[in-house]
This record gives structure tokens, sequence and C-alpha cells, in this order.
């Protein structure tokens, strides 16, 4: 019974949440990478206005490098077929919008930039970062011009430019996007965007006119929720290398020295975490695999005592990885050097570290049991030949031979340990 009531209550939580929104223009911010994130938080908050039906336009600021080319067509699909108007901003001043968030910007019914703004550079691109054979490449480019003159020509946007971004990856300022036909505003604020949107005259997806009337109308910014957050911030690169390293090294010392414990709770869930990142991430499985070599060029190190050669093997290992597993051609997409170097530096030194530490201790003379026994020294109790003898060592008194005889009151050094008896030499 219970179990239904609070069924019921979410069901018409979720039901009400749209209609709690009350405001003529909605503000979404996209800052970064254009990923299913991004995606995510776009069709969410176009779905709960759109079901609202009381927006008179929403504005989406727009700062990216760019992305995957899925997530933005997702994006476009959504601004396209939208019961309320977008106006895609590009700002603020320094912000750009290349390759994928061109395409996004010129895709709005309005499209607005800030001074000191640019975008462009939007020839398709592997994000992986591999080499695309000649054919493949042009198929792909073809696709993406013919994609982006039919958003031009659906906006009524300088067709020309487009291709031209796309073609040559040329980029554009402000002004030149302005005096081209590529965006519709230049305006230094949301304030001034909205007040010069007013009376524009709108076509939606079916065919219907809208003339905005949004000038002093109430204004609200719609956020990412608590969980797109949370996987924005893990899924910066440096942030997502970096719990990958953390969950490998707790994994390691806690392979290395059982019953640590702490190291290998924190590690396994730094790893559930990296791995939760790489879903998004453009990840290479080489570079990945390059990682997990080198963890297991430092356990063997430590195994088999390879006198530093598997050790290195590992650093190398390491840094081939480090370098190949977000190989984007984007920035933003792959961890910096200076990251990438730390962790190398770092991580080599411990795993080594702990590889001669080992190494130290397996060498190390035995203290305790019949090996801690062995060159030892101790005095004769009475005269010691082949078949008998007392020597006194360490508190106790033991039974003795040696191959020479030994009178009483000689110090002597223990050669070995048969059962409970000792076989000595004289000492120096």
């Amino acid at each position: 019974m219970r179990k239904a009531f609070f069924i019921s209550l979410f069901i018409s939580f979720h039901l009400i949440i749209p209609f709690l929104l009350k405001g003529d223009v909605y503000i979404l911010e996209i800052k970064g990478p254009i990923d299913s994130i991004a995606q995510e938080y776009v069709s969410d908050s176009y779905e709960r206005i759109n079901t609202a039906g009381n927006g008179e336009l929403i504005i989406l600021s727009l700062d990216t490098p760019g992305g995957f080319s899925t997530s933005m067509r997702s994006i476009i699909k959504t601004i396209m077929n939208s019961k309320t108007p977008t106006a895609v901003y590009v700002s603020p001043s320094g912000a750009r919008a290349a390759s994928a968030g061109f395409l996004i910007t010129i895709s709005a019914h309005i499209a607005a930039m800030a001074p000191g703004t640019n975008m462009g550079a939007a020839h398709p691109v592997s994000v992986m970062g591999k080499d695309i054979d000649e054919v493949m490449s042009k198929k792909i480019t073809n696709d993406a011009v013919s994609y982006v003159k039919s958003i031009a020509i659906s906006r009524g946007r300088n067709t020309k430019l487009s291709e031209k971004a796309v073609r040559e990856s040329s980029s554009f300022t402000a002004r030149e996007c302005l005096d081209g036909n590529l965006i519709d505003l230049l305006v230094k604020d949301i304030n001034e965007l909205i007040d010069k949107a007013d009376g524009f005259e709108i076509r939606l997806s079916d065919g219907k006119s809208k003339i905005l009337n949004i000038k002093n109308k109430t204004t609200i910014n719609i956020e990412m929720t608590m969980r797109q957050r949370f996987l924005r911030t893990i899924t910066n690169p440096n942030l997502a290398y970096f719990l990958l390293i953390i969950g490998l090294a707790g994994l390691y010392i806690e392979f290395t020295h059982p019953g640590v414990i702490i190291p290998g709770v924190l590690g396994g869930i730094a790893l559930l975490l990296a791995f939760l990142a790489f879903q998004v991430l453009p990840i290479n499985y080489v570079g990945l695999f390059f990682i997990l070599l080198s963890i297991g060029f430092f356990i063997a190190e430590i195994k088999i005592q390879g006198f530093g050669i598997l050790g290195i093997g590992g650093i190398l290992s390491f840094v081939l990885g480090s370098v190949m597993l977000l190989n984007s051609p984007i920035p933003e997409l792959r961890p910096a050097f200076t990251t990438i170097a730390t962790a190398t530096a770092v991580f080599g030194a411990v795993s080594l570290f702990l590889a001669y530490k080992v190494i130290q201790v397996s060498r190390r003379k035995a203290e305790t049991g019949s090996e801690g026994m062995i060159g030892e020294k101790g005095k004769t109790r009475s005269p010691i030949n082949l078949v008998s003898g007392k020597v006194f060592i360490k508190g106790e008194i033991w039974n003795a031979i040696s191959d020479e005889p030994i009178p009483e009151a000689e110090i002597v050094v223990i050669l070995s340990v048969d059962n409970l008896t000792l076989k000595v030499k004289k000492g120096e």
C-alpha cells in the first residue's frame, strides 16, 4: 500500500514539475564540449519547457570547442522541432562556437554573438584522432556540407560561408558573421539580446509564424541537474585520467601489500568512476591496455626481481598509454601534457620505490627461527667435536658439533641448524 502511494506521488510530482516553470524567457548554458551530457541537458530542458507551454523564447548561451557529431545532431533536431523558438547566443566575449557549435548556432531561429567571439572551423574530424582514408574523408565531408547547407537554407543564412566553414575549416569573427548573414544580432549581453529580439517574426517547424513579445518578460535560468553536473565534472579529461591513475595505484598497492584494504577500496571506486567518465570521453583502448600492461610490469618487477628493466618497461608503457588514452584533436577532450608528466613521474617513482623495498626485504637476513641463527656468534660451554658439545647463544644453551675440535670458552660462529643441533666453527 505504502509502495503504491509513493509511486503515485512520484508520478504526480513528475507531471507537475513542467507546470512549475513560470516565465517567458528561459536561459540554458553550455560551456565545454558538445557531448552526451550536454545533449541530455538540452533535451530534458526543452521537453519541460514545451510541455509547460508558456515559453516565449529559449536562449542557449554557448561557448564550445566542438564535440561529438551524434550529440550535435540531436541538439539541432531538438532546436528545429521545438514548439518554443530558440536564440543561440555565443558568449561571453572571448568565447567561441567551433565545429559542432557552429552548426548549432546557425540552426537557431535567432543566432547572436557577443563582440570578441568567433565561430566556424567546422570541418569534420575523428574525435579519436584516427586517420581517415581519403574516400571515407570525402564522404564524411560531403555529408557534413549537405547537412550545414540544409540548415542554412532553412534559416535563410549564407550557404556559401556555411559550406566554407566545413570544407575549408574557415573561422569567422562576430562582425564577419553579422556582415555575412550567418547570424542575426551582435549584442553585448542577454538583456540587449532580449531587447533587440523583441518583435522578431519566427517561423516554427509546423509552418506557423510567431512574433516575439519578450521585452520586460520574466527570465528563468535552467541549470543542469545534480547528476548532469556530477557527470560533467568527472568527464573532465584531467580528472578522469587522475581517477584512472588513483584507481590503478590503489589496486596495485592492495595486490602488492594484501590486507591494507583502504587503498583497494578507494582504488576500486576511483576506477569505476574513471570508466564511467570514459563512456562519455573518446577513449583509445590501446592506450588503456598499455597502462594496464605497465601495472603488470611493475608487479613482475617485484615478483621476479627484474633488476629495474621491468620497472623501466612499466614507465615507458605508462607514458605511451597516457598519451594515447584520450588522443583527441580537441584539446578540451584530452588531458594536459603536464598532468600526464606529473602522473607518470609520481606513479613511476612510487612503483619503483615499492619494488625496491620489497626486494630489499626479500634479501634481508632472517632474524627469527632457525634461519635467524645462521651467522650469529656464541661461546662454548664445553669442548665441541664431531659428535657433541654445548654452546651458549642468545641466552640459551644449545647442542653443537664442529668439524674441528673447539675448546671450552671459545667464540664460535653458527654455520647451520639441524633440528636442535648447531654446526659451528671457530669465530674470529
